[in-house]
């Protein structure tokens, strides 16, 4: 037989099936119907500042020097200028200068989505963390009134944390609670993310605490854009750092003033202000309507 013969129809369907993998994978792409939420005007989110803390703080009302309780800034307070937007190239870039805690806040609420960012961090920071590391995060499914936590800063909602070398971490804000796959604590250590373990419930109540280390550190170096997936569906949702899943949590819930515990799988979406500069970029967010079947076997 001749092999050269045989060689060419073999190569020109080898070709033909790529092309068509190619041409799904674009037909994927422009199927997933993705929201934008950046453009120069920031019309897609409001804003909220609180104080801008001092070391030493311990949860309660800032006071002034006479003694007396400080108001926070409050709610598209103008003039302070710590959400602002460049344009580079084709990118629309939100400068968070952290020099107020805070957070942007979309006006509208979100339920079983697809939330993506990227990120990167600035040179500067403000008064308490100006000898610690740099801070800031995604706030979900948030609810209630502003100020409702320890910073007075945010509403109830679940974190998914941004952090020098602990990006993907989880803090309950307020009284939220959630059960996360993650190794027991010992000692004074705290919980440690992993798949392989059974689900430990993380809350301010909770024998564990409200607080769980990410599976492992996948950030990028300082001048380098990192991408963050958060998947939430039907009360799970998976923390996604540049391509790595480094959490996997379930039964999204807060407790009530009745000590119930309420389902929390809805809510608006915070980016915190948290006295660190941090450049955000390509914020976008599409409905789904289910887990993928790689990601639904992680539960």
């Amino acid at each position: 037989m001749n092999m050269t013969k045989l060689a060419f129809p073999l190569l020109l369907l080898l070709f033909s099936c790529s092309s068509v993998i190619e041409e799904k994978n674009i037909d994927h792409q422009e199927k997933l119907n993705w929201e934008e939420l950046i453009d120069t005007n920031l019309s897609n989110w409001d804003t909220y500042l609180s104080y801008q803390h001092q070391p030493g703080y311990d949860g309660t009302i800032p006071k002034n020097e006479q003694g007396d309780s400080i108001a926070p800034i409050g709610l598209n307070k103008p003039s302070y200028n710590v959400f602002t937007t460049v344009q580079e190239g084709d990118d629309i870039i939100i400068r968070n200068s952290g020099e107020y805690y805070g957070c942007l806040i979309t006006k509208k609420e979100y339920k079983n989505y697809h939330f993506q960012l990227k990120y990167k961090w600035g040179n500067k920071k403000w008064a308490y963390r100006k000898n610690l590391l740099k801070d800031s995060g995604i706030l979900y499914h948030s609810i209630g009134p502003m100020a409702a936590e320890y910073w007075r800063s945010w509403m109830l909602s679940q974190e998914f944390q941004i952090m020098e070398g602990h990006t993907g971490d989880f803090w309950s804000q307020a009284n939220s609670a959630i059960d996360i796959r993650a190794y027991k604590p010992e000692s004074n250590l705290d919980p440690m993310a992993h798949e392989s373990q059974e689900y430990l419930p993380i809350s301010m109540n909770s024998p564990y605490k409200n607080y769980c280390l990410r599976s492992g550190n996948y950030e990028k170096g300082h001048d380098e854009w990192n991408t963050l997936d958060l998947f939430c569906y039907e009360g799970k949702s998976l923390h996604v750092v540049n391509g790595e899943v480094v959490m996997i949590l379930k039964n999204s819930r807060y407790i009530d003033e009745n000590g119930k515990s309420i389902p929390l799988i809805k809510g608006k979406i915070q980016l915190q202000s948290e006295a660190a500069e941090i450049f955000f970029k390509d914020i976008r967010i599409r409905k789904i309507d289910s887990l993928s079947t790689k990601h639904q076997s992680l539960f």
